[in-house]
């Protein structure tokens, strides 16, 4: 096979798994994760359940690519933010802002997609261990570049950005988010901010 075949096979494969995300995405937003079967997926494509299992091998392998491609949005956000010309702690303010704010409209209003990160923290660890990985990659970058500019503290910047993810960690995580949302006696989203980047230049 030459290589414009074996191209035009790989995007047709990436077309084909493209819908398959786009109907069970919108079937689990709609009915939720535990009500929604293979068969379900298929019909709404107007194919056979055995069509989707040429692609993914059961429910929990096309949950995982959705939870990875929902991540990846997450993840090109805080890139977007990282590479801002702004100061380190305006940045790391934005990304926790946004982050934040991305937790609540998009796990919080829709509790359907809640349910689907609540299953994929459960279930599908690995998936959110890489995601973490990364943007605490991100994070060691935008503190490197404030150590530099004499904006933060000597510090190991792997460790700091580790803190700092697990400092405003009650911000981004959907479940603690959901469970601290009508909470008066915790500290506000600015109020933890503040204190963190407070806790970098130090």
């Amino acid at each position: 096979m030459n290589d414009i075949a074996e191209n035009t096979l790989d995007i047709a494969r990436q077309e084909n798994v493209t819908r398959i995300l786009d109907a069970a995405e919108r079937l689990f937003r709609h009915y939720g994760y535990s009500k929604t079967t293979v068969a379900d997926i298929a019909r709404d494509l107007g194919m056979s359940p055995a069509n989707i299992y040429r692609f993914f091998a059961s429910k929990v392998e096309i949950h995982q690519a959705l939870c990875g491609r929902m991540l990846a949005t997450a993840y090109q956000i805080a890139y977007d933010i990282r590479h801002q010309p702004i100061s380190a702690s305006e940045r790391l303010r934005r990304y926790v802002e946004t982050q934040h704010q991305l937790t609540l409209d998009l796990m919080l209003d829709e509790m359907k997609v809640h349910e689907m990160i609540v299953v994929a923290i459960e279930r599908d660890w690995h998936v959110i261990e890489k995601h973490i990985d990364r943007v605490h990659d991100l994070i060691a970058e935008i503190i490197a570049e404030g150590i530099a500019a004499g904006e933060f503290a000597e510090q190991d910047p792997v460790v700091a950005s580790r803190c700092f993810g697990a400092a405003t960690n009650t911000l981004c995580h959907p479940q603690m988010v959901a469970q601290c949302l009508a909470k008066t006696n915790r500290a506000s989203v600015d109020e933890l901010i503040n204190y963190v980047i407070r806790a970098l230049k130090k």
